[in-house]
């Protein structure tokens, strides 16, 4: 899905034969899979622009179909291996959690046009996964049992920026999550003071998801104005 004439082009036969695109799901993918020591960079690059190009291309291709249309769900297919890692998936890791970031941020500028981007991170018996699990456990990955995540994820009240992991029948929901944390401020010696509050900024009482990326900042400036008027450091 990286020849953009060729997506272009489906998009348009789409479109003649139905006047509107209302779902996307980018779902197309390969593996490279080696250890980082052993990987060949051109795999990596290769990876990443089946992946994460393949992506962008397919969703720019309707970006301003559903923009017009005030309508649009897109769904990116992410993974485990991208969200908590996995031996031997460096490159397929990170492009795996680029589809996330893709996704957070098409859903924040397709909000006011009512399209909504969600990620499904599958697990299924797939010849991807040939030989990585025992044949019982292969055979309960059934890649129907996934399907059903995708339902909500495109429906009218469909959520937004929303993890669903999905596999064997079995659903739940991933989070980036940002902690509380604490002011540590600046100084020769601000590294050995964070240190010292290691456990008090990774305390994951009151973490919160993020609205947006500016959370960080605001956050991170409230404090340290905080700090400012008061003198107090956590």
């Amino acid at each position: 899905m990286t020849d953009e004439a060729a997506v272009a082009a489906t998009v348009q036969r789409a479109m003649d034969a139905w006047g509107r695109i209302d779902i996307l799901i980018n779902n197309a993918g390969i593996l490279r899979d080696r250890s980082f020591a052993k990987m060949d960079l051109a795999d990596f690059r290769l990876v990443l622009d089946v992946h994460l190009m393949g992506a962008a291309i397919c969703c720019k291709a309707v970006w301003e179909v559903m923009r017009e249309q005030k309508f649009g769900r897109i769904v990116m297919t992410t993974s485990s291996s991208g969200l908590y890692g996995n031996i031997g998936q460096a490159n397929y890791g990170a492009a795996k959690m680029a589809l996330v970031g893709l996704m957070q941020t098409l859903a924040i500028e397709g909000a006011k046009y009512g399209i909504k981007v969600n990620c499904l991170a599958p697990t299924a018996y797939t010849r991807m996964m040939e030989g990585i699990l025992p044949q019982e456990q292969l055979d309960a990955l059934d890649p129907s049992l996934v399907s059903p995540a995708l339902l909500p994820l495109v429906v009218d009240d469909a959520p937004t920026r929303a993890v669903v992991c999905a596999g064997a029948g079995h659903f739940a929901r991933a989070y980036v999550t940002l902690t509380e944390g604490c002011y540590i401020g600046g100084g020769d010696d601000a590294g050995e003071r964070l240190m010292a509050a290691w456990d008090v900024v990774s305390d994951s009482a009151g973490q919160v998801v993020p609205d947006y990326g500016f959370t960080q900042a605001e956050r991170e400036v409230a404090s340290a104005q905080r700090h400012a008027k008061s003198g107090v450091t956590a």
